[in-house]
């Protein structure tokens, strides 16, 4: 018996500075109102989602940043998400970034949750692979200063039951790594739901810019099939406070293929019927880890960071 999710990718446009959560949930609901209309049973929606990608500014006043933070969720503000989920029948899955109190101090991650209909809460992720700089560079365009705002996420990434399979998160520059993917491989999963925020400028290394839309695609489709499963990334995408995302919100299957694309770069939805059935044909062959993975060859992946030349 096939085991279908219709998931709806809920791509954004833009989202100004100027803008706030009740302007930015508006929008929000509109596009789970368009996904329920096409019978989707999840609605994935970017990284950050509530606010601009605050990231490319410097800032030092601490109530300023703390402005950008969620300290519960949902709260007043984000409760129609909720709400909307409910009545529309949907689960959900956005990044904000999160404010909370743990260990008798207050930490602040970039972080992901996907929410059932019932306003449960299923399964949070806190991004781990944080890309930028924590120090002020005002000879950049824009910063990006994710090391500064942001902590290592501390929950690894974990995998759970949901949605009729084993669903996992990441966000945004986890897409990059391969560990990303092995490790939720490893827990079975079947769909990485998965939120960016991409410029299309990349000041260190400004010969990597017309690449982006290519790399973007290329490391969702290996992560997809080299674990067999279902890779659902969605953008924030267009001209953001001069800053240019580049979009390219793609639904992938487990063969790699790319079996749904966004056309623009402003709040669009894109729809794949996906049978999470279809990641067995690879799970139990090519990628059959139990018989063909030879883990005792791997051991420098976790025991080294930095790459060490060979000796002369």
């Amino acid at each position: 018996m096939s085991r279908i999710v219709t998931v709806a990718g809920a791509q954004m446009g833009p989202i100004q500075r100027s803008e706030n959560r009740s302007e930015v949930v508006a929008r929000m609901i509109a596009l789970m109102a368009q996904a329920h209309r096409h019978g989707a049973d999840l609605v994935v929606f970017p990284e950050l989602t509530l606010t601009t990608f605050f990231p490319r500014w410097f800032m030092t006043d601490q109530a300023e940043i703390d402005r950008f933070f969620e300290s519960a969720m949902p709260s007043a503000e984000t409760a129609p998400l909720f709400d909307a989920a409910a009545r529309f029948g949907l689960a959900i899955s956005f990044g904000y970034a999160e404010q909370v109190q743990e260990a008798d101090r207050t930490r602040r991650f970039n972080t992901q949750i996907l929410v059932g209909p019932d306003g449960r809460i299923l399964h949070k992720y806190r991004k781990i692979h944080l890309p930028g700089h924590a120090e002020h560079e005002p000879w950049r365009a824009f910063q990006h200063l994710e090391k500064r705002y942001f902590e290592v996420g501390n929950l690894g990434w974990p995998v759970v039951r949901a949605l009729g399979g084993h669903v996992g998160q990441m966000i945004c520059n986890d897409r990059r790594w391969p560990e990303s993917y092995r490790v939720m491989g490893l827990q079975g999963v079947e769909m990485i739901l998965l939120g960016y925020n991409t410029p299309r400028h990349n000041p260190p290394a400004p010969d990597h810019d017309a690449l982006g839309d290519f790399h973007n695609a290329l490391v969702m489709q290996a992560g997809a099939y080299q674990n067999g499963t279902f890779v659902v990334g969605i953008a924030k995408a267009g001209i953001e406070e001069g800053c240019e995302l580049i979009g390219g919100s793609v639904i992938v299957a487990p063969t790699g293929e790319v079996i749904a694309r966004a056309s623009t770069l402003g709040d669009e939805l894109i729809l794949a019927r996906c049978d999470l059935d279809w990641t067995r044909s690879y799970k139990e062959t090519v990628f059959n880890f139990a018989r063909h993975r030879e883990p005792e060859q791997y051991r420098m992946i976790v025991e080294r960071k930095g790459a060490v030349p060979p000796e002369a």
